[in-house]
């Protein structure tokens, strides 16, 4: 048995000696450089760099990077060639804001941090080829980031619009729908706002087509398939354009999957973020309008399009004309209508939608059919009044519609839209649930976008 006062119980210090004498060793011989010249099997295991902020790692950083340590020496004895490198995220939020809390630029204290980070890494004995280190705020790494932005711009890929985004009015920082915990930021734990500004896009959805094509070429789960597909959320359809009747030259485009049913709209609703929101609205309504437009902009897209959730509006005072009956329909806003999807307005069709349905039933709005499910149908349609729920079918014919009475609705979705499209306003288009991915930030510490905005030359 060993005695508790003897020295042999100096275990703690024995490690510690022993550890660092290897480390050591292992550092001056170079162990975990990765051979560009060996013709061993290359394997390269990637651990998502850390952001270099507060005091140092924490627990959560062992639990995050030891596994890979773990996967890299495996790999290693196993005669691979591994490629194990370390860096540092250190652009973005959290740096700016353990810089701003200590009063110093982020440019002094990261690479402070880096190298404590470093430090420590080395003594948990991680195998990282140190050789490859690099850190984002490096502008010879950054410079490889702005040639790849500068080349999407010259390929129409990058762009630049006015949006509403999420405005962390404390961090003073656009947020992600992500970072929007409970209408709060993650951060700070303000109440967030929806402010419209200038932003840089990647255009995603230019790959809209591809990203679903390729989905039949790798070995997932079909249900992640599903889920996939749904995501990108292909849809075809009409995008037409309405006048606003207000003397003026307003006019509001719509995007529908159902233009065969445009004789049952009703109403037009705007998403409470659409520029044409501050146009329209009437004297008598401009108080409740914005009222809601402030409401609404404290909750996030998931909590507006939520299912079950109560459709609520409100309306503007202003009318549109539907452009193949002359019908005046009232113009309304309501926070299920999204400002980032289509064009951020819809043609409200009741009759044949369920949102539109409980939303017209709660204000009293008319809910004209259009769509029979038989031919036999064609000749006495129900009336609208009569409907406890929203008809919604794919098949059927179409009523109440003029001309195109009695035809197919896939046939009356093809010759409304031709007729459209021969007015001069509208055009069969493709629009996907898929966003085009907003990239700018509203700060000071990023990787700086490679434009020159320039008063006298564009």
């Amino acid at each position: 048995m060993i005695n508790p006062s003897s020295e042999a119980v100096r275990y703690p210090d024995l490690f510690q000696d022993i550890e660092a004498r290897w480390q050591a060793r292992w550092r001056d011989a170079d162990i975990y450089r990765a051979e560009e010249s060996s013709s061993r099997p290359k394997y390269y295991v990637l651990d998502m760099f850390p952001y270099p902020s507060g005091s140092g790692l924490h627990i959560g950083h062992c639990k995050n990077y030891v596994p890979g340590d773990v996967v890299a020496r495996l790999m290693s004895m196993r005669g691979r060639n591994v490629l194990h490198p370390m860096g540092w995220d250190a652009f973005g939020q959290p740096a700016e804001q353990d810089a701003i809390k200590k009063k110093v630029n982020p440019r002094n204290v990261v690479p402070m941090l880096a190298a404590e980070y470093k430090r420590q890494m080395s003594l948990l004995g991680i195998g990282y080829d140190w050789n490859r280190e690099i850190n984002s705020t490096d502008p010879e790494y950054y410079r490889w980031n702005q040639w790849a932005f500068l080349l999407l711009y010259e390929r129409g890929l990058a762009y630049r619009k006015n949006a509403p985004v999420n405005w962390d009015p404390v961090d003073m920082v656009v947020l992600s729908n992500d970072e929007v915990v409970d209408g709060r930021g993650w951060r700070s734990g303000a109440l967030v706002e929806k402010r419209d500004m200038a932003q840089w896009f990647f255009r995603t959805t230019a790959y809209g087509d591809k990203l679903i094509a390729g989905l039949d070429n790798i070995d997932w789960p079909e249900g992640v398939k599903t889920q996939q597909r749904d995501w990108i959320g292909k849809s075809e359809g009409c995008e037409f354009e309405l006048v606003v009747d207000r003397g003026d030259s307003a006019t509001v485009r719509v995007f529908t999957t159902r233009v065969d049913t445009v004789y049952g709209m009703s109403f037009v609703v705007l998403s409470p973020e659409h520029s044409l929101v501050e146009q329209v609205v009437t004297n008598e309504q401009r108080a409740e309008v914005l009222a809601y437009r402030e409401r609404a902009g404290k909750l996030s897209e998931q909590d507006r399009t939520a299912e079950g959730r109560e459709r609520t509006g409100v309306f503007t005072g202003a009318y549109a004309i539907n452009p193949v009956n002359g019908h005046r329909v009232p113009v309304w806003i309501a926070d299920y209508v999204l400002a980032g999807y289509g064009t951020g307005a819809i043609m409200a069709v009741p009759a044949h939608d369920e949102r539109d349905f409980d939303f017209a039933r709660r204000y009293g709005l008319p809910t004209p059919v259009v769509v029979v499910e038989t031919e036999a149908d064609v000749q006495n349609p129900p009336s609208g009044s009569d409907l406890t729920v929203a008809f919604i079918s794919k098949e059927g014919y179409a009523v109440n519609s003029d001309a195109f009475s009695g035809l197919p609705v896939k046939v009356a979705a093809r010759r409304i839209t031709e007729l459209l499209v021969s007015k001069g306003i509208g055009e069969a288009k493709t629009n996907f649930r898929l966003r085009d991915w907003l990239v700018s930030r509203q700060r000071y510490w990023g990787t700086p976008i490679p434009i020159i905005h320039c008063k006298a030359c564009g």
